[in-house]
């Protein structure tokens, strides 16, 4: 709630776990664990975002945040933690249907902006070694959820590392901190990079602006009136106006 004291779901009203919520974090845990068995491999490596969008596999532009990422350790557990304190209080204030929406949308744009980034790249003879990895898997699903807390509690105060107070909404400018410093500096992944962006933009579009298409139309209408008072500013430049005094 605004102004509420903790991190994640540790803020919220104490309402149980949401089943929708512990069946994505099983999927995602089932995903991540199929990697590391030769019979169940080839599933998560088939459902990740990888170039081979670009060769029909478009499957993977919205399949790709319902696989676990990395190698085993312990950090996957905690970012599994995130998911569920930052994904419980999400799935209570925008309910079933808007809270899957949300991720759906967000994650296909943002695969899209990803992939249309890499074919560029490769247009002009650019590549990454590690192309989507900024984004890939259950890390787009906490960029999505932690930027939908950010914009939905903007004002609740979060412990940063359990220590610093930190207003909500500031994460958003985290996650696009991290994503530029683990992800684009060391491994050069743009692609993964914008995708971030993206998607931060698109959820804080879709919350804080009535809705994804309000906000597109809101853009458009500003792009279409800065345009317009361009062209009346060369006008004036090129021929001056006469001001002429309606009263006469």
């Amino acid at each position: 709630r605004p102004g509420a004291r903790g991190f994640g779901g540790f803020a919220g009203s104490g309402a149980p776990p949401p089943t929708d919520l512990l069946l994505l974090l099983g999927v995602v845990f089932v995903s991540f664990s199929m990697q590391f068995f030769e019979s169940t491999a080839l599933v998560p490596a088939l459902l990740r975002l990888t170039p081979a969008v670009l060769d029909g596999f478009v499957w993977q532009l919205v399949s790709y945040p319902f696989v676990g990422a990395g190698g085993a350790s312990i950090w996957f557990l905690l970012e599994l933690l995130v998911l569920f304190w930052f994904g419980r209080d999400v799935f209570w204030r925008l309910g079933r249907r808007r809270f899957w929406r949300l991720i759906l949308v967000t994650a296909a744009v943002a695969a899209v902006v990803a992939v249309a980034t890499h074919a560029l790249m490769l247009l002009a003879g650019g590549v990454s070694a590690a192309p989507f990895l900024t984004m890939q898997g259950h890390r787009m699903l906490i960029t999505i959820l932690i930027a939908a807390f950010a914009t939905l509690y903007g004002e609740a105060t979060i412990l940063l590392f359990f220590v610093l107070p930190v207003k909500a909404r500031w994460f958003l400018w985290f996650e696009i901190l991290a994503a530029f410093v683990f992800g684009l500096l060391p491994h050069k992944d743009l692609a993964g990079f914008l995708g971030v962006c993206t998607a931060v933009l698109v959820v804080w579009t879709s919350l804080r602006s009535g809705g994804l298409k309000r906000g597109l139309h809101d853009g458009r209408k500003r792009l279409e009136r800065w345009i317009l008072e361009r062209r009346l500013a060369r006008l004036r430049r090129r021929r001056p106006f006469e001001v002429v005094d309606g009263r006469k």
